[in-house]
């Protein structure tokens, strides 16, 4: 039936990567939960209002004035709903980057954070680059938009919420039979 076709679906797209080396799952966790911890907090929790960063300024989910200002300057379609382009990209920062540290829907996580890193870099990041003749402002962008892809083909591994539940779900598929 279908709705044994979409679980099927979602176990497979949630099933990490699975490595008996303790070592090796260690190495695929360190890039997805350092780098989800830093674009959660240090990117998209000064631009999205999270419990931490919340002011009297920007209350909890609401964005930095700020942000849509800049997201505004971007090309169709971005500069016809600024605001709510600006919401996308900082909630993605800020929700998918803890999501992502966690390990919990980590491939689904990544393709959002990985389309966004991609806008950021080539409405934001690169016009910056060129106008100061340094790559430098690309850095931050591209260093997420690689985790996010190494976290696409790896997933979560066994240092991971979907390893778990993954884990379970198998299990449970097991018994059913």
């Amino acid at each position: 039936d279908w709705s044994s076709d979409v679980c099927s679906s979602v176990f497979r797209i949630l099933k990490p990567l699975q490595l008996d080396s303790w070592l090796a799952n260690v190495w695929i966790a360190i890039p997805r939960i350092l780098g989800g911890t830093s674009l959660c907090l240090e990117f998209g929790s000064p631009k999205f209002g999270m419990p931490r960063s919340t002011t009297e300024e920007m209350g909890l989910f609401q964005v930095a004035s700020w942000f849509p200002e800049d997201v505004s300057k971007f090309a169709i379609p971005f500069s016809l709903a600024p605001t709510f382009f600006a919401w996308m990209g900082a909630a993605t920062e800020a929700i998918e980057g803890l999501l992502l540290a966690l390990g919990l829907g980590t491939r689904i996580c990544s393709v959002f954070v990985a389309v966004t890193m991609l806008t950021a870099i080539f409405m934001e990041k690169w016009p910056q680059a060129m106008e100061y003749g340094s790559s430098w402002p690309l850095l931050p962008a591209a260093g997420f938009l690689w985790i996010a892809l190494y976290s696409i083909l790896t997933g979560s591994g066994k240092i991971g919420a979907d390893y778990w539940i993954a884990k379970k779900f198998e299990n449970a598929t097991k018994d059913s039979i």
